[in-house]
């Protein structure tokens, strides 16, 4: 099967880092949305950027840094938004409703396919977002978590996020499944019988009912859904064993 495209789509949802401290964050950051589809970065007041630490924990993602947009205000990063998330663990004094990633990431992939531009809003890794950032956003979510220890590393919730966006886009894991033709029944019923017969040439029906036993061997290999190169591979094996059968059977008639 062919690798699947990801959807153009994507390219209209950004994340937004708010005053990130450590340049490695914004490089594992980078990593986590490359993983998952998504390539526009928005960087509000990094402390420390561009740097080498970004760009080695980028590992592989090191074009979206040299692309990321840094900014000096979060209403620029938003400018062109009309859908703004803003991550967050902490209550807050808002009306805003708050919601999970999973809850949200329907709307937010279709407002996207329809065009529209999405954000999605991290703080920083000390505080997080001001109560003034998070007034900026239409939006308010949070990732569920341990409500005793609630810590997510800024890369982390990047991945949690984009991967619940990513799971809504269709593209599935079938390409990796690796090819092979089913068995036919007729196929299947031919290995069936000469597994029969090998085991009855090494005497293993001698004590044992070997129409019941035959039943369930037929019963477990069409559960199975076993493929034709399969089939081969236990059919040559069964010849083998008779092969070795037979000999022992000729030296003890010697």
């Amino acid at each position: 099967m062919n690798k699947p495209q990801v959807p153009d789509f994507l390219q209209n949802i950004r994340v937004v880092l708010a005053r990130p401290n450590h340049p490695g964050n914004i490089g594992s950051a980078a990593r986590a949305m490359k993983t998952m589809g998504l390539s526009r970065l928005y960087l509000v007041e990094p402390k420390a950027f561009p740097d080498a630490e970004a760009t080695t924990l980028a590992s592989g993602a090191a074009d979206l840094l040299e692309r990321a947009v840094v900014v000096q205000t979060l209403a620029e990063a938003l400018d062109d938004v009309t859908v703004a998330c803003a991550l967050t663990s902490r209550r807050r004094e808002l009306t805003t409703p708050l919601a999970t990633p999973r809850q949200t990431a329907p709307e937010l992939i279709a407002r996207a396919r329809d065009g529209e531009q999405v954000a999605l809003v991290f703080g920083n890794e000390t505080f997080g977002l001001s109560i003034e950032e998070v007034e900026q956003c239409n939006r308010l979510l949070t990732i569920p978590g341990n409500p005793d220890y609630f810590s997510l590393n800024l890369a982390m919730a990047v991945q949690v996020m984009t991967y619940e966006l990513f799971s809504h886009t269709g593209v599935d894991v079938e390409y990796l499944r690796p090819d092979g033709e089913a068995a036919t029944q007729g196929e299947v019923d031919g290995m069936c019988g000469h597994l029969g017969q090998a085991m009855d040439d090494i005497g293993y029906f001698e004590r044992r009912n070997s129409e019941r036993l035959m039943r369930r061997m037929r019963a477990l290999f069409n559960r199975a859904g076993v493929l034709r190169e399969e089939i081969d591979i236990l059919r040559g094996f069964f010849k083998q064993v008779q092969r070795a059968a037979d000999g022992s059977l000729k030296r003890d008639g010697d």
